[in-house]
C-alpha cells in the first residue's frame, strides 16, 4: 500500500472522529486546552490501536464483529448525542454537561470512532498489507482533525450557544443512524 492511499485512507477513517470533536465542542463541553488534547489524542490512538488490533485479528475476529460492530456504533453514538440533545434544550444553564474528555464518555467515543479502522485493519490481514506505517498515519491523521474540529466546534459554540449543543447531538445521532444504515443497506 502506497502513502497517497494510506492518506487517502487516514482521512476517510478520521472523519467520524472529526465529525464527533465538532460536534461535542459546540455544546461547551471541551474548552480547555488539556481537555481538547485529550480527546484528539484519544481518538488518534484508538484509531490507530484498532487498525493495528484489526491486522491482528485476521479474519479470525472478523466473522464475530462484523454482524453487531454497527450496532455498538450507534448505541454508543446515540447515547452521547441524546445526553447533548438534552442538554441543549434545557433552559437553565447549569444542567447535565459531562466533559466528553474524561472516563467513560472519552472511551465510549473513542471505540465508536474507530470501529471503522478495526475493520480496515482486517482488510490489510486480508490483502497482506504491512500494516504499521498506514496505522501510524491514521493516528495522526485522526488527531490533527480531531483537534481542529474542536478548535472549529468551540467557535461556532461560543457564537451561537445551546443551539449549537444541540446540533452537535444531532450531528453525532446522525453519524451512529449513518454507520447503521450502511451496514443494513
Amino acid at each position: 500500500m502506497g502513502f497517497a492511499a494510506s492518506i487517502l485512507i487516514a482521512l476517510g477513517l478520521a472523519m467520524d472522529a472529526f465529525a464527533v470533536s465538532l460536534g461535542v465542542a459546540t455544546g461547551g463541553q471541551v474548552s480547555d486546552r488539556r481537555s481538547k488534547f485529550r480527546l484528539s489524542f484519544h481518538f488518534g490512538i484508538f484509531q490507530m490501536m484498532m487498525t493495528i488490533l484489526g491486522w491482528l485479528a485476521g479474519n479470525t475476529i472478523h466473522n464475530l464483529i462484523a454482524d453487531f460492530d454497527h450496532w455498538v456504533a450507534m448505541a454508543l453514538l446515540g447515547y452521547v448525542g441524546g445526553n447533548m440533545i438534552r442538554s441543549g434544550l434545557k433552559m437553565d444553564r447549569v444542567c447535565y454537561r459531562s466533559n466528553p474528555s474524561k472516563g467513560g464518555i472519552l472511551v465510549m467515543l473513542s471505540i465508536a470512532t474507530s470501529l471503522d479502522a478495526l475493520a480496515v485493519g482486517l482488510s490489510m490481514a486480508i490483502l497482506a498489507v504491512p500494516v504499521f506505517v498506514p496505522a501510524i498515519l491514521i493516528g495522526v491523521v485522526t488527531s490533527a482533525l480531531s483537534a481542529f474540529g474542536l478548535l472549529a466546534g468551540d467557535r461556532l459554540g461560543m457564537k451561537f450557544g445551546k443551539q449549537m449543543e444541540v446540533l452537535g447531538g444531532i450531528i453525532l445521532l446522525g453519524i451512529g443512524v449513518r454507520i447503521l444504515a450502511s451496514h443494513l443497506l
